[in-house]
């Protein structure tokens, strides 16, 4: 049987023998009800005609002794009497009530017999003969005696109908203890039918919650429940085939990604979310001597950098890592190891982050190389800008005594030797510059100073050169911008050079942006141009020494470089936006601090 339709059956038996308890206690409280209405009219009806007949009686007693105008009254009285009787006679039901009435009537007939009978005799006697009062008291006694039997029999029914109320509530509350009983009955049944398939069921879940698939599942009879529990079955063999899947394709990407790891040929530092370490792919394990001990410590206790704790914290709470991100020195197999590094959030898909990855590369070598290579371009220059100096100095009182024509053939020779000496030593100094920053031997004048104002100079000293090209130069300040500790003459030089090379590569008739915003804790300080754009390939390398995009004439590529290194001595980084055919937007990040 379905199991709607053993409910329906037990609801339906309870709610069929609470009706029936129900419909016997209202019958029976309208049954004495109407009985109590009846017999409450019936006694007090009787009574009061009694009481009528009693006044009736009295008065005609009373009359007799009056006057001869009141005895002419006694007749209509006599009426009354009559009138009273018969609806005495008409109103009873019972045989003691109507046997009362008859000799009510028969007394009252010996009274009038009695008194015509004396008034004959005597007139003047008639009422100190004793046989009329006798005659009289027959009448009244039974009046009262009905009277009386009226009140008692309306407290005998009171009682009855207080006794069948107790009657009817207690066949109530018997009825509804059957109801409950049943009520009990059915509910324990279904209980004991169900609680056991459930509760097996919910085992189930519990062993499906904990991956265990070997399910022992329950039977029923019921039809609901012994489809769900094939359902039930059905779904614990899909979840474990998934279970089987998923499994199989976890551990096939994560081979994959370990054969990735492996394969970079960077170090690779996986950090938990409580920026421990938790995987080191070969390549760290060799740059830092490895031994499973370190696994579980902080990345600043292994490579001995308390900054780089702090620096993965940052990262773990989704903020940037300020500050210039100096070589870290490792002493490993008894050798120093000079190792860069970066540092990237691992998001999760809603966007959560669950991890860092440190990037370690052996940069020693490199170093090495960039020190001897600044040293030697450090040398050469010092070495080739004195004696060009000397030769621009004698070639410039040579060309003051030479006399030639401005147009002829030597005045033009003379100014191109004269500009590609202007060249070389500008170069020269560029070298210079470039290996002093790169050396360190170039520190920043730091000095407090406004930001808006910078941009407000550098607007004022291009402002003419973009009219001449017909470019419109814009300037964008988001107050309030915080004052800095900036060396003005490098920052400005920075802001020349980019807006120059703007300038260069925007078209007649477009515009350029200067615009200056705070972020966070960072100073955003951006140049936007609407020229032909940078290849994505070409954005990093246009940083680097001498490397040019384009053709420039008099260029050797150290302007960017320049500009890189002044920036990165204020704890900053310069990057550029830029799509071919869009524009680029160069911008320069500036920590607050």
């Amino acid at each position: 049987m379905k199991l709607r339709s053993q409910l329906l059956i037990g609801i339906s038996a309870v709610m069929v023998v609470a009706l029936i308890g129900l419909g016997i206690g209202v019958f029976s409280v309208l049954q004495m009800a109407r009985e109590q209405r009846q017999s409450t009219h019936y006694h007090y009806s009787l009574l009061t005609i009694t009481q009528e007949m009693r006044k009736a009686i009295g008065s005609q007693m009373t009359l007799n002794f009056g006057t001869p105008q009141e005895l002419a009254n006694v007749a209509t009285l006599r009426q009354d009497f009559a009138r009273q009787l018969q609806q005495a006679n008409a109103l009873v039901r019972t045989r003691y009530d109507r046997q009362l009435v008859n000799t009510i009537a028969q007394a009252h007939d010996d009274y009038l017999q009695e008194y015509y009978s004396l008034l004959r005799a005597d007139p003047e006697q008639i009422f100190a003969r004793q046989t009329l009062n006798t005659a009289y008291l027959n009448v009244r006694n039974p009046i009262i005696e009905l009277q009386e039997h009226a009140i008692t029999s309306l407290a005998e029914t009171e009682q009855d109908n207080r006794e069948r109320a107790v009657l009817i509530a207690s066949l109530l509350g018997l009825v509804g203890c059957g109801v409950l009983l049943i009520g009990f009955l059915t509910a324990h049944g279904f209980a004991r039918r169900f609680s056991g398939v459930i509760e097996r069921l919910a085992q189930a879940a519990d062993q499906i919650g904990q991956g265990d698939f070997n399910l022992d599942l329950p039977h029923s009879p019921t039809a609901e429940l012994s489809a769900l529990i094939s359902r039930f079955g059905l779904m614990g063999e899909a979840l474990r085939q998934s279970k089987e899947n998923n499994v199989e394709a976890l551990l096939g990407g994560q081979l994959r990604l370990q054969a990735l790891l492996d394969s970079i040929d960077d170090g690779l530092l996986v950090i938990d979310r409580q920026g421990l370490l938790e995987h080191a792919n070969p390549v760290a394990q060799r740059q830092l001597a490895w031994s499973p001990s370190l696994l579980g410590r902080a990345p600043g206790d292994v490579l001995n950098a308390p900054m780089l704790d702090e620096a993965v914290q940052r990262v773990l709470d989704n903020q940037p890592v300020e500050g210039l991100q100096e070589d870290l020195a490792i002493q490993a197999e008894g050798e120093l190891r000079l190792l860069s590094w970066r540092l990237s959030a691992v998001s999760h898909a809603d966007g959560r982050t669950i991890g860092a990855v440190l990037v370690l590369r052996d940069v020693t070598e490199q170093r090495a190389f960039e020190r001897v290579r600044n040293e030697f371009v450090l040398r050469a220059s010092h070495e080739l800008r004195t004696p060009l100096t000397g030769i621009h100095m004698a070639f410039g009182l040579l060309h003051e005594r030479l006399h030639v024509a401005p147009d002829s053939r030597e005045s033009e020779l003379l100014r191109t030797i004269n500009e590609e000496m202007r060249r070389m030593l500008q170069l020269i100094n560029d070298l210079l510059n470039f290996s002093r920053y790169q050396s360190g031997q170039q520190q920043p004048q730091l000095a407090l100073s406004d930001p808006g104002e910078l941009l407000e100079n550098a607007y004022q000293r291009f402002a003419s050169q973009a009219d001449e090209r017909n470019i419109t130069l814009q300037l964008d300040l988001h107050p309030p911008l915080p004052w800095l500790q900036l060396d003005r003459l490098q920052i400005d030089r920075v802001l020349d050079n980019l807006i120059d090379n703007a300038l260069r590569h925007t078209p007649s008739g477009e515009h350029i942006r200067l615009q200056a915003r705070q972020h966070g804790k960072q100073l955003i300080i951006s140049i936007e141009d609407s020229g032909e754009g940078i290849p994505y390939s070409q954005q990093e390398r246009i940083f680097e020494p001498f490397v040019q995009i384009g053709h420039r004439q008099g260029s050797v590529g150290l302007g960017l470089a320049l500009c890189k290194e002044i920036v990165r001595m204020h704890g900053g980084r310069l990057g550029v936006h830029s799509r071919p055919g869009q524009g680029a937007v160069f911008f320069l990040v500036l920590p607050l601090s």
